[in-house]
């Protein structure tokens, strides 16, 4: 195995923990590892696997990460393909000062922004993904549909040729084209949501879907052309708008947990609808998907899963 190191600069403020904590949602998450401090990730490159881990070495004011990549064969420009990997994951450039601006005069916001200071928008490594992912979580639990994502990575996923490693990837669409139904269903996939991920995977290869197209679309375009795929309703669209293409205002307003998280957090007495929803977030519209994520990390912290307990 073969190492290559070095370091990053995100936007100040930063926090990798808060931003794993997102990332992660749950401890049970099998290819979004966090331990010790450590974020560690099996990262597909071309015809290998970069088996890379992420420390940050500096306070969240003056932040800098430490990247060690291991593997038996690097690509060329390996480096430049982990930091790109590393800046969507983890949300490296997102410039959030705008929105602490913002924050810091509006008497709702201020504490949750102050409290979670420091946390990025963090996105799936593809669209692909953020859109599997949400098809395994439809009407499910959420630890439940982790641990079907689990099963799909331990499965399909590519892995480190490192022989004291068992972690896997998360699959890619070729790695899942052309899967046996069956063999999903065994999983405790239901029948739909195994052929709407399969049909994803082949059309994804076979040239048929263009999900780098629709990254490029304005939302409205989007959501008409991911509303077309098998398996993909309105939460799941919205959905990978926000955790799959970075729409920071988009809130996924059919999330049943994101909505009571948005209950407690506002003291609503009476149940919220998706238009009341869109409503109530008109005055932070551009910030509505920051505040979804703020929201899980303090759902999270509200429900025993602290940092520490999101270890694995």
């Amino acid at each position: 195995m073969e190492n290559i190191e070095f370091f990053l600069k995100p936007m100040p403020p930063f926090r990798l923990d808060y931003t794993v904590w997102v990332l992660r949602r749950r401890p049970d998450n099998a290819w979004d590892h966090w331990k010790g401090q450590i974020y560690r990730r099996i990262i597909p490159l071309s015809d290998s696997c970069v088996d890379v881990s992420v420390v940050q070495t500096g306070p969240p004011e003056a932040p800098y990460l430490k990247i060690v990549g291991r593997s038996s064969a690097f690509p060329v420009h390996a480096e430049e393909l982990i930091t790109s990997a590393l800046e969507r994951l983890l949300g490296l450039r997102s410039d959030l000062t705008l929105f602490y601006e913002m924050a810091a005069a509006d008497p709702f916001l201020a504490p949750l922004a102050q409290t979670y200071r420091g946390v990025k928008p963090p996105r799936f490594l593809s669209l692909f993904e953020s859109l599997v992912n949400a098809i395994a979580c439809q009407q499910l639990s959420l630890t439940v549909g982790i641990r079907l994502l689990n099963s799909l990575c331990d499965r399909y996923g590519r892995y480190s040729l490192d022989t004291n490693s068992t972690n896997h990837a998360f699959p890619l669409p070729e790695d899942l084209a052309g899967s046996d139904l069956e063999s999903m269903r065994t999983m405790g996939f239901s029948r739909q949501k195994a052929l709407a991920i399969i049909m994803l995977a082949n059309s994804s290869c076979d040239g048929a879907l263009d999900l780098d197209a629709i990254e490029t679309m304005d939302d409205e375009l989007a959501l008409e052309n991911l509303l077309k795929l098998r398996g993909v309703g309105r939460w799941t669209a919205e959905y990978a708008l926000l955790r799959g293409m970075g729409r920071q205002h988009i809130f996924p307003g059919d999330d049943v947990g994101a909505r009571n998280n948005l209950i407690r957090w506002l003291n609503i007495s009476q149940p919220l609808d998706y238009d009341g929803i869109g409503e109530i977030l008109r005055h932070w519209r551009p910030y509505a998907g920051l505040i979804y994520f703020h929201l899980l990390l303090a759902s999270l912290a509200k429900s025993g899963l602290t940092r520490e307990k999101m270890e694995m």
